[in-house]
């Protein structure tokens, strides 16, 4: 029984590796490493499978969420300072010689999230666009029950007309936040940058607050572009005490109508695992 129905479900970010087992929004068993820096990613997930070798025999579906994109199977990155990894590296098949699976399925972490949001957090079924913000930014989108896949939701890699400026994931991330804190903080990561914010220190303050504007300004135009029911925020930042809250206040100007209906992410940093679980439960 416990076989047919529990998923070996992975997420591999840009800050960690997350293994778990799943059985619809239950995660049963979990298993993390930290995300490596260099070698290659066969070498990473033998690194985790070997981890989670006693789970053998306890699944016959894989699912897997990356950050990045999926085509046919194969994983490439879409900005390397998220994670930087070669391109249309064969993700499905080297999971399915690991795992001894034939069933395995690939999609992009942020997508995966939205469907686990849609389909068992705070989604309730709607129309919805999720947004992650974390190492970097990711969002998935989910119309008339369909999750888009493909290229749909990539909102971090949005640009300015200022060509110079970057993407927009450079400039509001994690990976930003702990780089403005650098000359103030030497070493601080993201959380840490929150913390110093809370206490009262106004460098800190003004660069949450930088990243609160930036996440605003997606939303308004999210809004405007796909108007989703809801709009559900999830990862370390966009979840992090107070930055939601934030987020609402700096869009209070606007009109009902033109005012996006945020909500926290139910599931938190399940919601990848849960989601490409569930759409792996649904392969022939």
């Amino acid at each position: 029984m416990e076989r047919s129905n529990t998923i070996l479900a992975l997420d591999i970010g840009g800050t960690k590796m997350l293994a778990a087992l799943v059985d619809g929004d239950a995660v049963l068993e979990t298993q993390k490493m930290p995300t490596p820096r260099s070698g290659d990613p066969e070498q990473w997930l033998v690194a985790l499978f070997d981890a989670i070798a006693r789970w053998k025999g306890r699944y016959d579906k894989v699912g897997v969420a990356v950050t990045g994109i999926i085509d046919d199977g194969c994983w490439s990155p879409l900005n390397r300072k998220t994670l930087d990894i070669p391109d249309r590296f064969p993700l499905v098949k080297t999971v399915a010689r690991l795992s001894g699976c034939d069933a395995v399925l690939a999609a992009n972490d942020a997508q995966a999230a939205a469907w686990g949001e849609y389909f068992f957090g705070a989604g309730q079924g709607q129309d919805l666009v999720f947004l992650t913000i974390s190492t970097g930014i990711g969002g998935g989108i989910v119309v008339n029950g369909r999750l888009l896949g493909g290229l749909a939701g990539h909102f971090g890699l949005l640009r300015s007309l200022d060509e110079d400026a970057g993407v927009l994931e450079d400039n509001v991330s994690g990976n930003w936040i702990a780089a403005q804190a650098a000359p103030h903080q030497p070493g601080a990561t993201a959380r840490d940058v929150f913390a110093t914010a809370s206490a009262g220190h106004d460098w800190a303050k003004t660069i949450v607050a930088a990243s609160v504007r930036q996440t605003a300004l997606l939303c308004r135009n999210i809004k405007l572009m796909l108007d989703p029911a809801r709009m559900v925020i999830g990862g370390g930042i966009g979840l992090a005490p107070g930055y939601l809250e934030s987020v609402r206040q700096a869009l209070g100007s606007l009109p009902p109508r033109l005012t996006p209906q945020l909500h926290a992410a139910a599931l938190g940093e399940s919601a990848g695992v849960v989601g490409v679980a569930d759409l792996a439960k649904r392969l022939n």
